[in-house]
């Protein structure tokens, strides 16, 4: 559909701000102190970002695609050999709406970040707005993010080829579920940014807000779920082209 850049970015920054209240939500329900969801685990995080995915998309299909995902608008862009000119609009609209779902997720917990710092152990907070490699080796974590964008993008562009979905209106909520099984299987090492706006934009909230014992926001990983999607949008891009 031939969106406005207006639509786009209003659909985009909408979008993708429900996108970011539920998973930097999910993960600031699992990961602070004083939440009713402490400690719950990675199936409710996985969930709950795919869950975000779906709300996000839905809302944002009529104005704009629904893409949410950098990642995804290059991967588009590349199969589709059109529809450059839009492309700086809708990661625009990506990277507000990151920054503004993530600060309204910090402030509907604001009670838990604040009681998190005045208690022993506190948990680190930047894991609840950006992700953090388990094992740091910079070569691996990019390649984690290569293929798990890869194992995103190259299905939603099937799924375009697939009628049914399409008109059943179900296509969205097949994308999400492809998600929640993306953080299942290929979460573990890096927490699967495999989009470069859902982990910019929070890292820098996290850096810009008073959080309480915040410590770092790590900006010398933070290329590496910025370029890893980017690259594997496009070489999912490239294979779906080769193969289809």
């Amino acid at each position: 559909m031939n969106f406005s850049h207006g639509d786009i970015l209003i659909g985009e920054i909408i979008g993708t701000a429900i996108l970011l209240l539920f998973g930097t939500g999910v993960c600031a329900a699992v990961t602070l102190n004083h939440s009713k969801a402490r400690a719950s685990g990675w199936t409710v995080i996985a969930f709950g970002w795919g869950f975000g995915v779906m709300a996000g998309a839905y809302t944002a299909a009529p104005l704009s695609g629904g893409h949410i995902n950098p990642a995804v608008t290059l991967g588009i862009a590349v199969e589709g050999g059109q529809g450059w000119d839009k492309v700086p609009t809708y990661i625009a609209g990506q990277l507000i709406g990151a920054m503004l779902g993530s600060t309204l997720a910090w402030l509907a917990y604001y009670s838990q970040f604040a009681a998190n710092a005045d208690r022993d152990g506190a948990m680190p907070t930047l894991g609840i707005f950006s992700t953090i490699p388990e094992v740091r080796a910079p070569a691996l974590n990019l390649l984690t993010e290569i293929i798990a964008t890869i194992a995103l993008v190259l299905p939603v562009l099937a799924f375009g080829l697939t009628r049914g979905l399409g008109e059943s209106g179900t296509q969205v909520l097949v994308v999400a579920l492809l998600v929640v099984g993306i953080g299942l299987a290929l979460g573990g090492p890096t927490g699967y940014a495999i989009n470069p706006a859902r982990d910019l934009g929070p890292r820098v909230v996290h850096a810009l807000l008073p959080i309480p014992n915040k410590g770092t926001s790590d900006w010398g990983y933070s290329w590496i779920p910025v370029v890893g999607p980017v690259v594997g949008g496009v070489l999912g891009a490239g294979i779906y082209n080769f193969a289809f």
